[in-house]
């Protein structure tokens, strides 16, 4: 029999479409449902690794955890990487497709529906019921004409939709208002109800909220969610994460500086750190120094490494870098801020951006060329300290140097991965997620004298899935949605 299919748009970007489809995956496998998460098209340069080879944006990569299933690259068909000057490479399947512009995509969509559309029916092949995530806003019309990632795509399978608007930003009356008043009237007879999402204080003064948009739209007022704090500690997707407040630490005792760049990608590699009571970690935008107390300083990946490596240049922080080292600091590059540690970063062929090569920081004895050919592959094995670790490389380019002849890593397969400096203190690694792994971050704490991992990262992502599916199931007509669902 043939699952059943839901699909989450949203009145806007990060109204926790993500959150609330994941949340629901995990309700309704406790209910004893096979669920499966699906997004049609996604933006984003926070992605996983699949276990046949591909990619796929984060979000769904934590659904499918949430859904207590393997991640595909049929959860996340087209995922589009915003570069710099290139516009974005596009992802069909988990695998590089090439890349384009706003415009250009715009006219390559009506081919990548039918990925879309193959990539759905196989998912609802293998499950109960399907849980679509729109992409975006449902009310950017000017982007309705061949769309694949909202409107679009439930019309052409025929899924009803439910809409999440966001109280917490303000205006979610005339937002969902609004959004049914500018929605092809086809369009807007897909959607059947709606939900208002972290709400805080008193549920009982917004009554009448509810009843005024249900009024306005005629739409289905389906729960009113209560604010989930908890969901910041879980993987985030969209840069717009990184502007989150962090909760103070009352005794820190390793700090972190994270320089925030233009095209920075897989940002959740530090998401297990900053869980940690004892890591403070400082994300600094330029304009502002690297604190001068920080420990440790770590690059991130990067979508665009000659383009932020010239940022980090306009910023300042290399000189802020160059004098951390001479205060006896240590500094981790993972990924593009691999790259960005070597001599020299070239890019003959224009992968990320025009062709062109720069100097790099100098602080490894190496050089990396990029090239066409993408490396997505789970890896294992152990750092340079004989720690073990899972995790995954996604990258392009080569590199080579004398400091690679002190690998940060052995993996499974018998090659060396990743290169430290002679005098011990600068590390680079292609490898994504290492610090997911508790064995690992005890060793970083203990070299730093901070002490020993005081979290096991994989059960608390557990128990936050848990109580989120608790918290929906409190707050939502889980029923009624299933009811609604076709």
């Amino acid at each position: 029999m043939t699952a059943r299919a839901l699909m989450f748009q949203g009145t806007g970007s990060d109204v926790g479409k993500s959150l609330i489809v994941a949340g629901l995956a995990r309700a309704l496998v406790l209910r004893g449902l096979k669920v499966a998460p699906f997004k049609p098209q996604n933006m984003s340069n926070n992605a996983a690794v699949t276990a046949d080879g591909g990619e796929i944006g984060r979000a769904q990569a934590l659904q499918a955890r949430a859904a207590r299933m393997a991640p595909t690259v049929d959860m996340n068909p087209v995922l589009l990487k915003p570069q710099s000057e290139v516009g974005a490479q596009i992802v069909v399947r988990g695998r590089v497709y090439g890349k384009a512009k706003a415009a250009d995509y715009q006219a390559l969509k009506p081919d990548l529906m039918g990925a879309v559309q193959e990539s759905f029916a196989r998912l609802k092949a293998g499950a109960d019921i399907v849980l679509v995530e729109g992409a975006g806003s449902a009310s950017e019309v000017n982007l309705r004409n061949n769309d694949i990632a909202n409107m679009g795509f439930a019309r052409t399978c025929d899924v009803p939709v439910i809409l999440i608007g966001d109280i917490d930003r303000g205006g979610v009356i005339a937002s969902l208002a609004g959004t049914k008043a500018v929605l092809d009237p086809d369009d807007a007879k897909m959607v059947r109800g709606f939900l208002v999402n972290k709400f805080r204080g008193d549920p009982a003064l917004f009554a009448g909220g509810m009843a005024r948009i249900a009024g306005a739209t005629g739409w289905e007022g389906l729960g009113l969610i209560p604010f989930f704090p908890d969901a910041r500690a879980l993987p985030a997707e969209d840069a717009l994460a990184l502007d989150q407040v962090q909760a103070g630490k009352n005794d820190p005792k390793l700090k972190i500086a994270v320089p925030l760049l233009p095209h920075i990608a897989n940002f959740d590699d530090l998401d297990p750190l900053v869980a940690e009571p004892a890591v403070e970690i400082v994300r600094v935008r330029p304009g502002t120094a690297l604190p001068g107390d920080a420990q440790l300083v770590i690059l991130p990946g990067s979508k665009a490494t000659l383009s932020d490596l010239r940022a980090l240049r306009d910023a300042g922080f290399d000189i802020d870098i160059a004098a951390h080292m001479r205060r006896g600091g240590a500094v981790l590059g993972l990924c593009g801020g691999y790259q960005m540690l070597g001599r020299v970063l070239r890019d003959p062929d224009g992968i990320e951006g025009p062709p062109g090569e720069a100097e790099g920081l100098g602080l490894l004895d190496i050089e990396t060329t990029l090239s066409g050919e993408k490396r997505l592959e789970p890896v294992r094995g152990i750092t340079f300290d004989s720690v073990p670790f899972e995790g995954y490389e996604m990258h392009m380019g080569r590199t080579d140097g004398p400091d690679c002849a002190r690998p940060f890593a052995s993996l499974a397969d018998g090659t060396t991965e990743g290169a430290i400096s002679r005098n011990g203190t600068v590390y680079g690694t292609y490898v994504h997620g290492v610090f997911a792994s508790d064995p690992q971050r005890s060793a970083w704490l203990a070299r730093f004298a901070a002490g020993t991992a005081q979290i096991r990262y994989d059960d608390q992502i557990e128990t936050i899935l848990d109580g989120l599916a608790a918290h929906l199931e409190a707050h939502v007509d889980i029923d009624r949605l299933l009811t609604l669902s076709r």
